[in-house]
């Protein structure tokens, strides 16, 4: 399945279900530690990250830096939110 790529400014209207979209909590545990190395680049080099994840839609992906992770979002670039749980990868 193709993502389609989004601005990190059309995040805020987007609207997220509460399932999460990763099932095994070892899939979950890679999402997290994989969030935290992304947040680590985008803080020390400004490193902008490829983000896949599902909205009540379909797959997209944003191209931006992360500056924070919650234990419920990401913080991205522009102080947008994107729930934790609705995200598949990180690249």
């Amino acid at each position: 399945m193709t993502a389609l790529s989004i601005e990190k400014e059309i995040v805020d209207n987007l609207h997220f279900p509460l399932e999460d979209v990763l099932s095994a909590p070892e899939d979950q545990q890679r999402r997290r530690q994989a969030l935290r190395r992304a947040s680590i680049l985008g803080n020390l080099d400004r490193t902008k990250m490829r983000i896949k994840f599902m909205d009540n839609e379909n797959l997209k992906e944003v191209h931006t830096t992360i500056w924070a992770v919650t234990p419920n979002y990401v913080i991205l670039k522009g102080a947008r939110l994107l729930p934790l749980h609705r995200i598949i990868s990180v690249e």
